[in-house]
């Protein structure tokens, strides 16, 4: 008999202070400034971030009457960034701003009803975690949401917006076995000042607080090993360390790398994008497949063409865990599953303002309400197109 293959697989995470993060932040604030007034409004809004510096740029056609300097600046401040000294700040910061309408072209082709670009999206789910997500990207935003969490509440009153995490998992076969490694780096004040001495006390803080808040005891041993500042000092962070760009950190949105990522990045673009959308759909297409048990992993693809209604394709991969055949699965799920961009848009109630908050933490394997496509609704009529 052959042993099963043990083999190691990592993900990573990032707060909300991060300079990408904080990018998605702000676009998808704007999205939502958008939608709560027009909910027909179009908008693909992207930002930088650097030292001193914010800006916006995009296409948004849109009846609503919005003050984008503003909602930047609400975000800024909202994720912690509100000292001078710091390199970054919502109150000094410069903010420009260079938006234009949706090209006419690409208008042409979404208000009959098409998709609003062409490209591949793709949804995963399987059996490693309640939420049907894979264990090392989950346990790497629990992290990051823990270190968040504890800063703003005034915790450990050392830490800084800006900070990062990274699991690694050993496998025995598909089966989550041990935490192997755990990095946690986090931005913090000057050592030596009145609120820490040392990166010793940061290292030990941070472990106790953050990593043995989250990870599961049963699943760490002697050989787990922990990475805290490995470098040392990471005083310098935020915008004022390391340019921001919207789109940046689409691993860190969807997978952990565990499935495939199509083409385009989510934060900043409203429904009609099938960037965004579709990949939403697939998610939750998977996730009903694996909850209904027709499955243990499930990964989903769909593809369009810009300007056309219907799917030019649906994938199903059971990765040979399927108790149906994938051609009956693909047949089940364009018969229960709206593929249209208005059918998905509408099936998932996508034009509403609930975008800032996929923006941080991962928009898969989430629990609040907002998050319509993480539901399992699906599964009694999934199960009975199989039987």
């Amino acid at each position: 008999m052959h042993s099963r293959l043990t083999q190691l697989f990592t993900s990573e995470s990032v707060t909300a202070g991060h300079p990408d993060k904080l990018c998605d932040k702000v676009s998808d604030a704007v999205l939502d400034g958008v939608l709560a007034q027009d909910p027909q409004g179009r908008v693909a809004c992207e930002t930088l971030v650097t030292t001193n510096l914010c800006v916006l740029s995009g296409e948004i056609r849109t009846e609503a009457d919005l003050d984008l300097e503003a909602i930047a600046r609400d975000t800024i401040r909202d994720i912690g960034y509100n000292d001078p000294t710091h390199g970054f700040d919502a109150a000094t910061c410069r903010i420009k701003t260079h938006v234009h309408e949706q090209s006419a072209d690409i208008a042409m082709g979404v208000d009959t009803g098409g998709a609003g670009d062409q490209g591949l999206m793709f949804g995963y789910a399987c059996r490693e975690t309640e939420d049907l997500m894979p264990l090392p990207i989950m346990l790497a935003h629990q992290l990051v949401r823990q270190l968040s969490d504890v800063r703003d509440a005034g915790g450990l009153g050392f830490l800084r917006p800006d900070g990062k995490s990274q699991v690694t998992v050993e496998y025995d076969g598909d089966d989550p076995a041990r935490v192997d490694a755990v990095v946690v780096s986090t931005q913090h004040d000057p050592v030596g000042g009145p609120t820490l001495s040392s990166q010793e006390e940061l290292r030990q803080l941070v472990k106790e607080v953050v990593i043995d808040a989250v990870v599961p005891r049963e699943m760490t041993d002697e050989r787990t090993q922990y990475h805290i500042n490995p470098t040392g000092q990471f005083e310098i962070g935020g915008p004022h360390g390391d340019t921001g760009l919207t789109g940046r950190k689409i691993i860190v949105d969807t997978y952990g790398g565990m499935g495939r990522h199509g083409g385009g990045a989510f934060s900043g673009k409203d429904p009609t994008k099938v960037d965004r959308s579709a990949c939403y759909m697939a998610r939750y297409i998977a996730k009903n497949i694996v909850a209904a048990e027709l499955a243990s992993r499930c990964e989903v693809q769909l593809a369009y063409a810009i300007g056309v209604a219907d799917p030019v394709s649906v994938r199903v991969d059971t990765y040979g865990t399927g108790k149906a055949d994938e051609a009956k699965l693909v047949a089940m799920v364009r018969e229960i599953f709206p593929l249209t961009p208005a059918g998905l848009i509408d099936a998932l109630d996508l034009r509403r303002p609930i975008y800032k908050s996929t923006a941080a933490y991962g928009h898969f394997g989430r629990r609040e309400d907002t998050f319509t496509w993480e539901r399992t609704d699906k599964v009694d009529e999934l199960i009975t197109a199989c039987r």
